[in-house]
């Protein structure tokens, strides 16, 4: 790996941090150095934390220094964790949650995958590591994490910066819908007006698969409802470019009846599968849950806005949004149905943050905040800012949510001389 110097690291941490004496979890990061620093100088620098996007989602796995690691690399020591249950920290996924048991005992398992959690096990590592406070850098859900350790462990802290990651401090999980769903209906307007000739190939594509059974190649069946997940395209500045290709390629050419393309279903293949992370469907709710059930909540206020209804006219592409008929149709979801309905009734949800610590904050910290962000809200994300004392915030329509893909090394240069 040129330029690139890396060292795997394992720490152990319970379960349970109520619990310290009970079970246990290995827990896996990667530390990522610069070779533009010699083995002793790069020993000497600080700590950068980075907390993926998520939930469920594994530390990236790098080859080169690129992007914002490129830009953070001149001054730290990068330590990318796997958070618990993805990656090789102890993953929770299709093969390992039949062993917990049943689904109650999964269920009960999963509720300790939330953000409290993982910046309990954060803080350990940290002490493992021998670490002063060290910088966090959050991303998108990584960006809720922080947020929770501002809250629960502030004095880990030296500096935190988040990108496209600002969540609601309080409140029900249908207010983030109610917010997100009219940002996806504006992000496919725009994506219209810019390739008006796939407007017909996405209402084709799902009157086609009403009409037709068509397999993607794991052989589980591609309803019409399912390929709206090719939505999920839109979240991003460049991604929309690639829907295009994709939806262009999207039949093949027969002499009979139409059929979708070998090469349109094995691309999208990757986009509406959660077989490689489960835990993005099972707890993808529960990360705005403080009390209350989320109740399949995107699902009750899909409902509210029906040019989404996969009936309707001219049929919208949805978001990053989770429902409950993937745990019917998804062959990698189907075994854990019961658990995530378990999960989705679930009422009694511990808190994520502390609004007093956070109005309280003396960490130096800042966020980028997307304007057109259609997975975490920009008014939203301005709210919460302004509930957390010192944090300073970088609103530009420049990115989308997916920005540090885009120009990390421009975005985290900047949010890291806003916390001098």
């Amino acid at each position: 790996m040129r330029g690139l110097r890396t060292v795997p690291h394992r720490f152990t941490v319970p379960l349970d941090h109520r619990d310290p004496a009970g079970a246990h979890l290995s827990i896996f990061a990667r530390e990522y150095s610069s070779t533009d620093h010699d083995e002793q100088d790069a020993a000497r620098l600080p700590w950068l934390l980075f907390l993926q996007g998520g939930p469920g989602v594994r530390g990236s796995r790098v080859t080169q220094l690129s992007g914002w690691m490129k830009a953070a690399a001149r001054s730290f020591r990068i330590l990318m964790l796997d958070q618990r249950g993805t990656g090789l920290s102890g993953p929770a996924d299709l093969v390992t949650l039949p062993g917990r048991g049943g689904p109650a005992d999964q269920a009960a398992y999963l509720r300790h995958f939330r953000a409290d959690s993982i910046v309990a096990d954060a803080e350990l590592v940290r002490s493992a590591l021998g670490s002063e406070p060290w910088t966090v850098f959050g991303q998108s859900f990584g960006g809720f994490c922080t947020l929770s350790y501002l809250s629960f462990a502030p004095e880990g802290v030296k500096r935190a910066l988040i990108t496209g990651g600002l969540p609601p401090l309080e409140g029900p999980p249908e207010r983030v819908y109610r917010a997100t769903y009219p940002r996806v209906a504006e992000r496919n307007a725009e994506y219209f007006a810019r390739y008006p000739e796939d407007r017909a190939r996405v209402t084709g594509i799902m009157r086609h698969l009403d009409r037709v059974e068509e397999y993607l190649p794991s052989g589980e069946r591609l309803t019409a409802q399912r390929f709206q997940m090719a939505g999920s395209f839109l979240g991003g500045n460049t991604r929309i470019d690639a829907l295009h290709y994709l939806l262009e390629d999207a039949f093949s050419e027969t002499s009979g009846s139409p059929r979708l393309s070998p090469a349109f279903l094995d691309q999208l293949q990757g986009v509406v599968s959660r077989r490689s992370n489960p835990l993005y469907a099972l707890l993808h709710e529960s990360i705005y849950c403080q009390g209350g059930a989320s109740d399949w909540a995107a699902w009750r206020v899909l409902e509210e806005f029906p040019e989404f209804a996969p009936g309707a006219d001219e049929p919208l592409l949805t978001g990053e949004m989770v429902y409950p008929w993937y745990f019917d149709e998804d062959p990698a979801l189907v075994p854990l149905k019961e658990t995530a309905h378990l999960l989705a009734a679930a009422d009694d949800w511990g808190p994520l943050y502390d609004r007093n610590r956070l109005a309280a904050s003396t960490v130096p910290a800042a966020a980028a905040v997307y304007s057109d962000d259609i997975y975490v809200d920009r008014d939203l994300s301005l709210e919460t800012a302004a509930l957390v004392r010192g944090l300073q915030v970088w609103e530009t329509s420049e990115f989308h949510h997916d920005g540090i893909h885009d120009d990390g090394e421009a975005i985290f240069t900047r949010l890291l001389a806003m916390t001098p």
